[in-house]
């Protein structure tokens, strides 16, 4: 089993990286990949742009999480104890 999945994720990676190289080599040396991207020339402003919002994207997934655990847990503790007042008799 463990030869599989390990067999499966060489092959995913290198069929990966075997269909990008040609798209990720097209720019390099020819002039037409100096920095421009889909939308247009990058600079310092659109790269740190970027990054915030990359930034504020874990931040808000790490807290969103966080608050769904929370409530799941509060109710898996609520079920829980009203199992164990049964079991008591309280």
């Amino acid at each position: 089993m463990r030869n599989r999945i390990a067999g499966t994720a060489l092959a995913t990676t290198l069929l990966s990286l075997a269909l990008s190289a040609p798209a990720l080599a097209s720019g390099f040396g020819k002039g037409s990949g100096a920095g421009e991207g889909i939308a247009g020339e990058t600079n310092d402003k659109v790269v740190t742009f970027v990054f915030f919002g990359v930034l504020l994207f874990f931040v808000l997934t790490v807290v969103v999480g966080s608050i769904i655990q929370n409530a799941l847990q509060k109710r898996h503790d609520e079920r829980q104890s009203a199992t164990m007042r049964q079991r008591i008799g309280w």
